[in-house]
């Protein structure tokens, strides 16, 4: 396990030099309305909607920039639906090495329902991308990714593109000595080999899909995650519980990470956010463990956001403060 040193501040964001550059392979334009009722056939008038660039890297990469790190986002991009992803990037300041596409980017809808509470998210499969257009993809990856201090790849693989690309993705970090954050699910998250990703995060649904059976408990989940370092995927596996926190688990221990209460709002990006919390505390020199508190802090603080909105610094650097310790498990280690 590669453990970082960790710095002598408490801010929030370790070091303005740090490097992130996120890979998104399906990116979306996130829409996001509300109505009093969802229902079949009736026609469900809805409130104004909200427009925000989404797709796991480019989350990462819009959160890592309210937390003060420099982020470059990767992303394949078509259509007026892409033109628009990267204007709302470019407004929030967030630099962009945009892939151009044939095919239009996908767009994803969510309903908040008023009366429930309730949230719909429709999802669309996204573009078809050409070989040519993948080899692209890489090449960008491979002209930022040296003077990267980690890459974060995070995200579905467009319909066409092999299950196997983020393992090319893992190999192009190898070769140039930067470490590789991880989240992916489905065939993606089983194709990975050769022990290139420094820290895989799955989601416990994720994870149950990899390995391919019920993990009702903590002690299955751990022993899954063991199972994903054991076969070669990764070095670091951190297991997203949603409400109720996380797992970190290694070679060496496995930890909990009690959840940060916070009052309930949309669940969109929360994971991404989580991921962008670690990245920028790794990046900066931070422990794996202060780091992963960081990242549980920021999952919480976008909870508390409207549909895909990024969350503030401020409710970060609040949440952070009163974030739990890690719990040492049996087999574990207090400090990782």
């Amino acid at each position: 396990m590669i453990v970082v040193t960790p710095i002598a501040t408490d801010a929030v964001s370790p070091s303005t030099s740090a490097r992130i550059v996120t890979v998104t392979m399906n990116p979306a334009l996130d829409i996001t309305t509300s109505t009093d009722v969802v229902m079949p056939t009736d026609k469900m008038r809805c409130g104004a909607a909200r427009y925000d660039p989404g797709g796991g890297g480019i989350n990462v990469a819009r959160v890592a920039q309210v937390l003060g790190t420099s982020a470059v986002a990767i992303f394949p991009a078509g259509g007026a639906s892409g033109d628009l992803v990267s204007a709302l990037l470019g407004a929030a300041g967030v630099p962009v090495r945009r892939i151009p596409i044939a095919e239009p980017t996908r767009e994803s809808f969510t309903v908040n329902e008023r009366l429930t509470e309730r949230q719909y998210r429709f999802v669309l499969p996204g573009p078809a991308l050409s070989a040519a257009e993948q080899e692209e993809c890489l090449r960008e990856l491979r002209s930022l990714a040296a003077s990267a201090d980690f890459v974060v790849a995070s995200g579905s693989l467009p319909p066409n593109v092999s299950p196997d690309f983020y393992n090319r993705v893992a190999g192009v970090c190898a070769q140039l000595g930067t470490q590789l954050i991880l989240d992916t699910s489905g065939s993606g998250l089983r194709h990975l080999t050769g022990d290139r990703v420094f820290l895989l995060k799955p989601s416990v649904r994720e994870l149950r899909e990899c390995v391919r059976r019920d993990l009702p408990d903590e002690t299955q989940r751990v022993a899954a995650a063991r199972e994903l370092i054991e076969r070669g995927c990764a070095h670091n596996v951190l297991v997203s519980l949603g409400v109720q926190g996380a797992l970190f688990v290694n070679a060496e221990g496995a930890q909990r990470y009690p959840p940060v209460a916070v009052r309930s709002g949309s669940g969109v990006g929360a994971g991404d956010a989580m991921i962008a919390g670690l990245a920028v505390g790794l990046s900066g020199g931070w422990s794996l463990t202060k780091s992963i508190r960081l990242g549980i802090a920021t999952g919480a603080a976008m909870l508390m956001t409207p549909g895909t909105a990024t969350c503030t610094r401020a409710d970060v650097e609040r949440l952070f403060d009163i974030a739990p310790e890690p719990i040492a498990l049996a087999d574990g280690s207090a400090d990782l």
